[in-house]
């Protein structure tokens, strides 16, 4: 007998608004009465629910009987030990395979969307019904995918943090944030609304509303190219403070440092996850580049049928 272990699959998905809400009221009758006293009804939310439910239903009956398979929140991926050659279905929106992502060594990611009518899908491209033949492919080792880049800071303590969008370095709340900055250009003092330093894939968001309103100053790059963008946000013409490097594209092995002149509050954090935020205070210095480490999206299966 063969004491090779069957392929395992990680199916993640985040809680519904629904589930949020009974949560936080205990019953369907509470949430219904305190949404019909702001007025707005229960109704489309549940059904918003059950489409996700039906999708995860139709995933894990994609899954092989032989297969290996576990089910993870979000919330839990912090504390799930990844096995090398684990095979994960995200199944929600685009969203949460950023959150996926940083957790990864390469593993393929398979991103299911359970509701089109809500989720735009750029992560999460492929149907339920389709899981089986992308599971096959990727088992087989004959599945394509997208290698996107991913962006990281790494700290001078040794603390590393990875995003698949952009990382945000600045002060928690609204004030200013204060800190060097340091391409290879040369070093600038500096107070604004923060850095973001984005990859292609987060091109399509935050970083591309930024380059917007600067008229397209940049060439954004695209999600498998290995450059990274990086732009200050209002940077402030102070006494003391300078704004000549406010944005620019980092190219391969080429790094930006930005140290923090912040004794209280300064923070980094990656993929909108504040919750997930590394204090940056005075003399922390956070190195940025494009990481060695890169999402694996899974494409189209061969012969999929969706």
């Amino acid at each position: 007998m063969s004491g090779a272990l069957a392929p395992r699959v990680v199916v993640v998905r985040r809680p519904t608004e629904y589930e949020l809400l009974i949560q936080q009221h205990g019953t369907r009758s509470q949430a219904a009465f305190y949404l019909e006293r702001q007025g707005q009804k229960l109704d489309e939310i549940e059904e918003r629910h059950r489409r996700i439910e039906r999708a995860l239903d139709a995933v894990r009956r994609e899954i092989p009987l032989a297969w290996r398979n576990v089910g993870l929140l979000r919330s839990e991926l912090d504390r799930f030990v990844f096995e090398e050659k684990d095979i994960i279905v995200a199944v929600g929106q685009d969203g949460l395979v950023a959150n996926v992502a940083k957790y990864l060594q390469g593993q393929s990611v398979i991103g299911v969307n359970p509701d089109p009518t809500a989720y735009e899908g750029v992560l999460v491209p492929h149907e339920a019904a389709a899981v089986a033949d992308l599971l096959a492919d990727c088992a087989a080792g004959r599945a394509s995918t997208e290698s996107r880049t991913m962006v990281e800071a790494v700290l001078d303590d040794g603390q590393r943090l990875l995003a698949l969008n952009e990382i945000f370095f600045g002060h928690h709340s609204h004030q200013s944030a204060r800190y060097r900055i340091a391409v290879a250009s040369g070093e600038e003092r500096q107070s604004s609304s923060g850095v973001i330093v984005s990859t292609g894939t987060g091109a399509t968001g935050w970083a591309r509303s930024i380059n917007q309103e600067r008229n397209g100053i940049l060439p954004l790059p695209t999600p498998e190219e290995p450059t990274i963008a990086f732009f200050v946000r209002e940077a402030f013409p102070g006494s003391g403070f300078e704004t000549k490097t406010t944005c620019g594209l980092l190219r391969t092995r080429e790094e930006l440092r930005i140290i923090s002149e912040m004794n209280v509050g300064g923070v980094i954090f990656g993929d909108g996850m504040e919750e997930d935020s590394v204090e940056f205070l005075w003399g922390s210095t956070a190195t940025v580049s494009a990481s060695e480490t890169r999402l694996e999206l899974v494409r189209a299966a061969q012969g999929s049928r969706g």
